[in-house]
């Protein structure tokens, strides 16, 4: 029988619900029935571990991968990962090569990039994929206005050579996270607008494609052929102020062991620069876990943490490995006892708990944190074998 990881002795660690992975996937897919479905795993998918998650979604249904940077491809198809995969951000110089060579889609905003794909396909003698991106109104990456029709005249006569194919047109949206938002429909008309420009033009794309988790949950409209939902199939919703988890389970929970706990009495300042002072006797704990393991220095006074039956907050400045928690007077915790920063548990503080302590977004909670916490995947995959265990 595969034994899960034990965390005995870890300070802080990361549990990663795989079987919450899989819920996700297969909901937001049947939000999107009539789509291709890509698993956004960008940015060690989203703190999550990018190799683990990978598989648990594909095996609950995920056609594409995407991730935003070479590197992340790389190591997705160098351990075995064959699913149709793309990665869309890049500068001159990067290696093309190495990801024509392992059958990887690339991303074109600029005439620059389909040349260098292009120099890539004839050392490596194999055409490239290319998924031509139009600024739709997001002003960042992709083709904005006239561009796009160079971007497109550009991309002809390399396909007729032979090096490279055009087989998407894609975008990103600018507020599909506030779903009345006048330029949700104004990009979406955009992106088929300029796909069929290209289609006037000789390209054949095989996708087209601008739905996020926001447009997958809520704009049916904006599906497309390919949806690419990243933040929700974390168990996070990307529209907090929509008062609907979409059946969604959040797949991270953050805990750590309190270090030391003791008395402390009333007026003793806590912490660097005493911003929490306990107006009558206390009980404190210490958590090992800091800034540098990727707790927002910000959530001083503020972040939500729950310690067995007392919910709490950080007590005092965040220092770079640990903080400090005043349990209260009547507390009988001891060294040891777990605490939940966040999770998905009923009672337990959340991710998005924390983003709204902190004025930012549960993406940012939940990609910031460390490398030197372990991610425990808890129901992994079968095919990740067994897992590891740190202790």
């Amino acid at each position: 029988m595969k034994r899960e990881p034990t965390t005995h002795g870890l300070p802080v660690w990361a549990e990663i619900d795989h079987t919450a992975l899989a819920h996700n996937v297969r909901v937001l897919r049947e939000r999107a029935a009539g789509a291709a479905f890509m698993a956004v795993v960008k940015a060690d998918a989203y703190g999550h571990g990018l190799l683990p998650v990978a598989r648990t979604a594909v095996a609950a249904g995920a056609t594409w991968l995407g991730v935003a940077q070479m590197p992340e491809a790389f190591a997705l198809r160098d351990a075995g990962v064959t699913t149709r995969l793309l990665t869309w951000l890049a500068v001159p110089g990067a290696d093309f090569a190495g990801a024509v060579s392992r059958d990887i889609d690339l991303s074109a905003s600029a005439p620059w990039t389909l040349d260098e794909i292009a120099a890539a396909a004839r050392a490596v003698g194999r055409p490239a994929r290319v998924h031509l991106k139009v600024d739709t109104g997001l002003g960042r990456g992709g083709a904005y206005g006239a561009d796009w029709s160079t971007l497109v005249r550009h991309a002809r006569p390399l396909e007729a050579e032979g090096v490279l194919s055009a087989v998407g047109v894609w975008t990103h949206f600018a507020h599909a996270d506030a779903p009345d938002h006048p330029t949700v429909l104004a990009q979406q008309e955009r992106l088929f607008e300029a796909a069929a420009e290209a289609e006037r033009q000789g390209c054949r794309p095989e996708v087209r494609h601008l739905a996020n988790s926001a447009a997958t949950l809520v704009h049916p409209s904006a599906h497309g052929d390919l949806v690419r939902p990243g933040i929700a199939i974390y168990g996070l919703s990307p529209v907090p102020q929509i008062e609907d988890d979409f059946g969604l389970r959040p797949v991270m929970s953050l805990r750590a062991r309190l270090a030391l706990v003791k008395r402390l009495p009333a007026g003793q300042g806590i912490s660097y620069g005493h911003l929490y002072t306990p107006t009558q006797d206390t009980v404190v704990g210490l958590i090992p876990a800091g800034y540098a393991d990727g707790i927002p220095r910000n959530a001083t006074n503020v972040g939500p943490v729950i310690v067995g039956d007392t919910r709490t907050r950080v007590a005092g400045r965040v220092c770079m490995d640990q903080f400090v928690v005043d349990l209260g007077s009547r507390s009988s915790a001891q060294a040891g006892d777990i605490a939940t920063l966040f999770g998905g548990a009923p009672g337990e503080p959340t991710a998005q708990d924390w983003a709204a302590a902190t004025d930012t977004i549960s993406y940012e909670i939940v990609s910031r944190l460390g490398a030197r916490v372990p991610r425990i995947h808890l129901g992994a995959a079968e095919d990740l074998g067994a897992a590891e265990d740190p202790a």
